[in-house]
């Protein structure tokens, strides 16, 4: 998102921020190195992301992503980890997806080989690498045959495009437009890969040391993994919506188990509701999956079933825990299964017993992004029980963590000499009680140097979904609007997730309402505490979290400048035009937009565009397909229709979970929020307003 936006440049400026507006990720004080957190730092993080430990718990091997500069991008490189020395070695100048062998003796990973990615083989012991498909499909999901001799995974099979009509001869030589383009499916574009392609995701088997590949499913329809072989390696389950209605079926995939040899498939799970990510027991004699009764609420805990070689007679291992499952993977001696889910914002590791008994082991899991601090995280296991994971705090992103009963410790420091060089923003957990006397979640990163009891001007951080949950992790954007000279706030609003199912669907077919008076009483506890400058707020927040902010703009004029990021502005346009064609529809209204225009509209931030007051800036990805660029556009045109103060911000190529996938992009989306922001940031009273 690049935008040039003059700043205002106030003559009154805090002792602990630079000055307003000028915020130059570059510059660098002559009198020394500059301990601000700035933009261009963006290109020196780096974050940890699926540690595999080998089946003898002695060494991980563990995707590293880091930003590079030269191409700004994030690039994946592999490393491995002796667990007792934490010495490290490179694996892989690039790769994903790394899977150990059942002896250990080898790792599987999906690596470029300067076209598409293709599956590789490295022994351990010598060190050599061997390609072992040529199959244009990037292939995912990869696992391991029980006796290490083959290797299934799941790639894309190229199809033929629909045609209607013929064009006429084109003679030789001659230069024609392009072919007309025939779209028939009802989900034809994903946010991130575009328009869909002709072609269906299906299951190959591959000998682990090379050789033609052979596809095991077939058919209009996309099959998915996690992919688990039974012991005797003669079947696979995986999950898959298959079926003559299959495109118009939004999350009621089955697990389905095929037999290796004949390629007979037969369906183990038919219930109303998404049954996926199966895992056939060590002896065989059970399968584990993930699911819901789908019930077309907003949200439902995913829960955590077993049942037996056939997935007959499942039963829910975390029903009563109230909490949804990420992941599960089985303990070596099948009696239980270690799980990760989120509660109260923290991701935490647990071994789930099959009488439903939870030990929670770990809770400091982190992972999955750098910008803003969501809740996320990977972890693994080895037959001995000790658990490999990315974990850790507000202080750096995601490391490479350890446990094996005790004290779980930390394997690497990927962005030590980075953090140490600067002066981050602490962050401290704030107690919020919403005006129905319901406890909210809420955390406060303050400007480093901040003089005890001084009052800043505060940024209110809204995070999107609206179910999800932010928690107490690094964000690069956090970071960068503290160093700026204001608090930031972000919180967990009714409708978040990892409080239980009754919380998050406090907001079912019912968002945006109350959730706004849990974020501004948020902003009135930072008040009350003495952190905020009550003449000195705003407001930010991407997808939902957009939603939300152009909602605050319409019901309140308490904030100087907002500045809604992905929104989604009129509900009836969004569900006609989002990637995910039946989702909308389905899930957060109960009629069609056709037939009950008016509830859409009730909800939609537009209806209250009348009433905004506030300077309020529109950000957007330019290939955005989840809350499409139309959205945005509405937005940023019925502001301008009214006179209220406003841009419009593009991020070229940027889709809506790319808005901040290239470094560059994502601190000029940071500085571009903090212009605009300083334009409105005015000086404080004495001692700032309480």
């Amino acid at each position: 998102m690049r935008l040039t936006i003059a700043l205002l440049i106030l003559a009154a400026t805090p002792a602990f921020a630079p000055a307003f507006g000028q915020h130059q990720p570059n510059a660098t004080p002559a009198d020394g190195p500059n301990r601000t957190f700035t933009g261009a730092d963006l290109f020196g993080l780096s974050i940890a992301a699926d540690p595999q430990i080998s089946p003898d718990g002695r060494t991980i091997v563990y995707v590293r992503r880091s930003a590079d500069v030269m191409s700004d991008r994030m690039q994946s490189s592999l490393w491995l980890i002796d667990i007792a020395s934490g010495r490290q070695s490179p694996f892989s100048t690039q790769g994903s997806s790394p899977r150990w062998s059942p002896d250990g003796t080898r790792i599987a990973y999906a690596a470029s080989d300067g076209e598409g990615s293709q599956l590789f083989v490295r022994w351990i012991a010598s060190g050599a690498s061997a390609r072992v498909t040529s199959f244009p499909g990037d292939p995912q999901a990869l696992a391991w045959s029980p006796d290490g001799t083959r290797l299934a995974y799941v790639a894309t099979v190229a199809g033929a495009p629909t045609n209607l009509g013929k064009a006429p001869a084109k003679p030789e030589g001659a230069k024609w437009a392009e072919p007309l383009t025939v779209i028939d499916r009802v989900n034809y574009r994903n946010d991130g890969s575009g328009y869909v392609k002709p072609g269906r995701d299906h299951l190959f088997v591959v000998a682990a040391d090379g050789g033609a590949a052979r596809q095991l499913t077939f058919g209009a329809f996309d099959d998915g993994g996690p992919l688990s072989w039974t012991p005797d390696g003669r079947a696979i389950v995986f999950a898959a919506i298959r079926g003559p209605e299959a495109d118009r079926q939004v999350m009621n995939s089955d697990v389905i188990s095929i037999d290796v040899t004949s390629g007979a498939m037969r369906t183990l799970t038919t219930r109303d509701g998404p049954d996926g990510q199966p895992r056939v027991s060590p002896d065989g004699n059970h399968i584990a999956w993930l699911g819901f009764d789908d019930k077309r609420r907003s949200y439902e805990n995913t829960q955590l079933y077993v049942g037996d070689r056939d997935a007959a007679g499942p039963r829910s291992l975390t029903a009563s825990l109230d909490r949804a499952i990420d992941e599960a993977t089985w303990a070596a001696d099948g009696r239980s299964l270690y799980a990760s889910y989120d509660d109260h914002g923290r991701r935490r590791i647990a071994r789930i017993g099959l009488d439903g008994r939870t030990m929670n082991l770990v809770d400091n899991v982190e992972g999955g992004g750098i910008d803003r601090p969501y809740t996320g995280g990977d972890f693994s296991v080895s037959r001995s029980g000790t658990i490999a994971y990315t974990g850790g705090d507000a202080g750096a992103p995601a490391d490479v963590w350890v446990w094996n009963g005790g004290t779980p410790r930390r394997l690497t420091q990927l962005n030590a000499v980075l953090t140490a060089s600067k002066s981050l923003a602490p962050v401290r957990k704030i107690a919020v009680t919403a005006p129905d006397g319901r406890p909210i979640d809420a955390w406060l990163a303050t400007p480093p140097g901040r003089a005890s009891g001084q009052r800043v001007p505060l940024i209110l951080e809204i995070h999107g979904g609206p179910n999800s949950a932010y928690g107490p992790s690094f964000s690069s954007d956090v970071q960068l609007y503290a160093a700026a000279g204001y608090a930031v706030l972000w919180t967990n609003p009714r409708g978040s997730t990892s409080y239980g199912a009754d919380f998050a669907n406090l907001i079912d077919k019912a968002y945006p309402s109350a959730d706004y008076d849990d974020l501004i009483a948020a902003v009135d506890a930072t008040i009350a505490d003495g952190t905020a400058d009550a003449d000195n707020l705003f407001v930010t927040g991407g997808s939902g979290g957009g939603v939300l902010t152009a909602w605050i703009v319409g019901k309140t004029d308490r904030f100087k400048a907002a500045a809604t990021q992905k929104p989604v502005i009129n509900w009836i346009s969004e569900a006609l035009t989002m990637d995910n064609t039946l989702f909308t529809s389905r899930y957060w209204f109960t009629k069609l937009p056709w037939e009950d225009p008016m509830s859409y509209w009730s909800h939609s931030p537009l209806s209250l565009v009348g009433n905004v007051k506030t300077p309020t800036l529109v950000v957007v990805g330019s290939d955005d397909y989840r809350t499409p660029v139309s959205e945005s556009e509405q937005y940023y045109a019925a502001l301008q229709i009214r006179g209220v103060p406003t841009a419009l911000v593009k991020v070229p190529g940027a889709s809506h979970g790319g808005l901040a996938g290239r470094p560059s992009q994502s601190a000029a989306k940071a500085s571009a929020i903090l212009a605009w922001f300083d334009r409105y940031r005015v000086p404080p009273a004495s001692g700032g307003k309480p």
